[in-house]
């Protein structure tokens, strides 16, 4: 199986086979557990029907996993080439859903530019200004206070947006990789 990063298309997809497998294979465990101290016992009163309860604790955790996962799909394919062919002097990372206490914000795509950020998101119920706002708090929580972010769900406007900076990006020819590296980072960390 192929690792997929956090930040590449197809990340969701693969993070979501992952933990139904784990899901599948720790729930296998506990049902094994129970069955071998049935089977030795011819009854559900042993030490391994306590094992096989205890270890409903990590299948279920799991299964938490894949149900907040479900909702969410990966970027169309067609995205990252776009994307990617008119932003190669910029970082771009996709397949976020990014949680807060209140909220869950999926992200099809963010642009970083030096202090700038720039997010594209398909979700109908995702509030853009919320979004936007969640993410500058946060940004300047991590030392990053100049930060501007802005969010779009108008692909032909986001599209226009990562042109013009990546003209820009060509001309100035600055070395800002490692800055928008960390600024990725910290928006990657508070991402599923």
């Amino acid at each position: 199986m192929i690792k997929c990063e956090k930040g590449t298309p197809g990340y969701l997809r693969e993070k979501l086979k992952i933990e139904i497998l784990r899901t599948v294979v720790y729930f296998a465990i506990v049902i094994a557990v129970f069955l071998l101290g049935y089977s030795q016992t011819h009854s559900k009163k042993n030490l391994l029907t306590v094992v096989a309860v205890v270890g409903c604790l990590p299948a279920c955790k799991a299964l938490v996993g894949v149900i907040t996962r479900i909702p969410y799909q990966t970027v169309d394919p067609a995205l990252p080439d776009e994307i990617g062919g008119k932003a190669s002097h910029l970082t771009v990372i996709y397949d976020l859903v990014v949680t807060s206490t209140e909220k869950i914000m999926p992200i099809d795509c963010m642009v970083i530019s030096h202090q700038k950020v720039y997010g594209y998101t398909t979700g109908k119920k995702v509030n853009l200004q919320e979004t936007a706002a969640y993410l500058r708090k946060m940004l300047r929580q991590n030392d990053f206070p100049e930060v501007s972010v802005k969010m779009y769900d108008q692909y032909k406007q986001f599209l226009s947006i990562v042109e013009g900076l990546e003209n820009i990006a060509a001309v100035e020819k600055a070395d800002t990789k490692e800055e928008e590296g960390q600024i990725a980072h910290v928006i990657m960390n508070l991402s599923l």
